[in-house]
């Protein structure tokens, strides 16, 4: 088991039919989950294509995360929270300085993703929406969107299948209002199924 500290970001190699276990140790804490073809980076996740292939907002157990060229690259195997998000970009300095109206802002989720992905060849431009691991993003019926406290407990997780190689990257999300206004270090675990 490996830990990203708060506010940081980590990428690796994680290879087909291995599972990778992404956990809230203490709870209310998102994390940012991209995805790129580890033989072609200009393959990654994409939002748009898993969301109107499931026909719904949210994904869970069972259900496939898509590429932009509408192959399958991840699948979700288990899942102890039912609620994550997958239509908000990842945050930024500018989202600090836009939304927050901080003057000095932190580089954010998307400036860890950068940095953590770099070695593998990927630049800040390929970085698409992430799966937001446990954010709790409410939609109300005029289409406005408002985030909530994640409802991740401490010790719940989620499980994602590798259906090809793939570069991941994955934070611990340094935005305030993601995360119920204190920052916590996320876990995760590589294993193979058994």
């Amino acid at each position: 088991m490996a830990t990203i500290a708060p506010r940081s970001g980590t990428a690796f190699l994680l290879k087909k039919g291995q599972r990778l276990k992404v956990i809230d140790p203490k709870g209310e804490q998102v994390a940012d989950l991209v995805a790129y073809n580890a033989d072609d980076t200009g393959e990654v996740i994409s939002s748009g294509r898993s969301l109107d292939y499931a026909s719904k907002l949210f994904l869970t157990t069972g259900d496939p995360i898509y590429s932009n060229r509408s192959n399958v690259m991840l699948r979700i195997a288990e899942d102890t929270v039912g609620r994550h998000d997958f239509l908000l970009t990842p945050c930024s300095k500018d989202t600090f300085r836009i939304i927050y109206g901080d003057e000095h802002p932190h580089q954010g989720c998307f400036g860890n993703l950068a940095e953590a992905l770099a070695p593998f060849g990927i630049c800040p431009d390929q970085i698409p929406v992430a799966f937001n691991c446990f954010m709790n993003v409410v939609i109300d019926p005029s289409g406005g969107l408002k985030v909530e406290p994640p409802l991740s407990k401490a010790g719940d997780h989620i499980v994602f299948e590798a259906e090809m190689d793939l570069f991941i990257g994955l934070t611990a999300c340094s935005a305030l209002q993601s995360n119920n206004y204190s920052f916590k270090p996320i876990d995760f675990e590589i294993f193979s199924r058994s």
